[in-house]
């Protein structure tokens, strides 16, 4: 019998903190995801997580988070219309996932997650916050969900206006006192901002979404187990998971090309890359690699890249330099496929550094394939500064800030092609209708509003946002 609630969480050294992911949405479904983070009291009288390895005798369970979570009881998720009818429902005992069906599209639903009659995460949120007496802790933080979303436009309607993020190499963890982990925050904080109140209908990952150990007491293996997620992940992003979908992208930390551990799996895991993504060749390509496609109404189609190395392969050095990824890559990038085609992977294809170079292998994978599709914007992470190059009628925006940061000047402006740079902690927030695509880096909050970041050219010339991409129609 797989385990429900025990008698041990009723212990008063140990909370379960619920969770509840909005995993994905289509025009006529929605992917809903629930779980829980476990913690014990130390004898200092703070909480600390339970480690994975530890869950089977401290609680009784396996796992906590993502596709293979162990049921938590019966559970059933309920769609409601504005007006709070319920429209779709879908219900499991085997699992803490389902698939919503049924739905209309481009229309604003409500949603929540009832588990053995009681509904899941109804009360007051425990969050990992700053306490007084110095550091982090777990502690009610007098927020709850606000369970609710919006579906996608039919496949065939032209797409309207659309605003979404971007964000790279966020993943540096919350529970250590250090700047890494606030500059993580403050941008969670401007995530939030921007699903709440200003219609921000999902958000790229760029890559790196979970670093090693040592960027904010993340375990050691760095990502391949839930509780190295908790802080990295489930925790900052918590009410915007709730809302929107995230699409992920692989980076070098989030492998084996950067770290001693592959952290592929458990990506797949928490981001549930089987029950989204494999459905064959047409919308992806997979195992080993990550590439997918995802079309927003007739005239926007997201085009994920997988930039990491094949270690599987000893005739092939990159993922996409495969045989199976280049015919698919052929198919998506074939003349005339959409008004708007938008690649995002990891590392970019031109950056000025300072730590990396453009890159020769994806110059000569890609471009023939962005000019076939009349790609005009390419977005990417990896190098931990914003950058953008202008090449050959296409605009590189790099984005690698939203959680390491590197303020050290670039050297390779010439190389790059490069009109602006910064070296502030940012995401990327992206306006998209059928004539141009408006590209505004946006930096921590202050006080009560968004703070758009403003770039330097070259020559030390203010450059201020938003970055504007005319589509290849327009």
């Amino acid at each position: 019998m797989t385990p429900s609630l025990t008698d041990a969480e009723s212990r008063p050294d140990l909370h379960r903190e619920p969770f509840v992911h909005l995993v994905d949405v289509a025009h006529d479904r929605a992917l809903v995801a629930w779980g829980a983070f476990f913690f014990e009291r130390t004898p200092q009288g703070r909480w600390d997580i339970i480690d994975d390895e530890e869950l089977p005798g401290r609680v009784g369970r396996h796992t906590c988070i993502g596709a293979s979570a162990e049921p938590f009881g019966r559970s059933t998720v309920q769609v409601l219309s504005t007006d709070g009818d319920v429209v779709a429902e879908a219900s499991t005992q085997d699992r803490a996932w389902v698939w919503v069906e049924g739905l209309e599209p481009d229309t604003d639903y409500r949603y929540r997650v009832v588990v053995d009659d009681q509904e899941w995460a109804a009360g007051e949120l425990w969050d990992w916050v700053p306490v007084s007496r110095g550091g982090y802790d777990l502690a009610p933080a007098g927020r709850r969900y606000d369970l609710r979303f919006r579906t996608w436009p039919a496949p065939d309607a032209p797409t309207p206006s659309l605003r979404f993020v971007a964000m790279g190499d966020y993943g540096v963890g919350m529970r250590a006192d250090a700047e890494s982990s606030r500059r993580q925050q403050r941008i969670a904080d401007v995530l939030d901002r921007l699903v709440t109140e200003h219609d921000v209908r999902f958000a790229l990952s760029l890559g790196d979404n979970v670093y090693q150990g040592e960027q904010g007491r993340v375990d050691q293996e760095g990502g391949g187990e839930d509780d190295d997620w908790y802080s990295s992940f489930f925790q900052p992003y918590r009410l915007a998971i709730a809302r929107i979908p995230i699409f992920p992208a692989i980076g070098n930390h989030d492998s084996a090309d950067s770290e001693s551990s592959d952290d592929r799996a458990q990506m797949e895991d928490n981001f549930h890359i089987v029950e989204r993504f494999h459905h064959g060749l047409e919308t992806a390509s997979v195992q080993p690699g990550l590439f997918y496609r995802l079309r927003y109404g007739a005239d926007l189609e997201l085009v994920c890249l997988d930039t990491s190395l094949d270690s599987e392969d000893e005739e092939v050095h990159r993922y996409f330099q495969a045989p199976q990824h280049q015919e698919w890559l052929r198919e998506t990038f074939r003349e005339g496929r959409r008004r708007w085609v938008i690649p995002f992977s990891h590392h970019p294809v031109y950056t000025a550094g300072p730590d990396h170079e453009n890159d020769e292998e994806m110059r000569a994978a890609f471009e023939p394939l962005f000019d076939a599709a009349g790609v005009r914007l390419v977005l990417a992470g990896h190098e931990h500064n914003f950058q953008v190059s202008e090449v050959h009628g296409r605009t590189y925006v790099v984005s690698g800030a939203s959680g390491q940061l590197d303020e050290r000047v670039p050297e390779g402006f010439e190389r790059a092609h490069t009109a602006a740079w910064s070296g502030q902690a940012h995401l990327l927030l992206v306006d998209l209708d059928e004539r141009e695509a408006r590209v505004t880096p946006v930096a921590g909050l202050l006080g009560e509003g968004l703070h758009p970041m403003t770039a330097l050219s070259p020559s030390n010339d203010l450059v201020e946002p938003p970055f504007v991409i005319r589509s290849a129609n327009s």
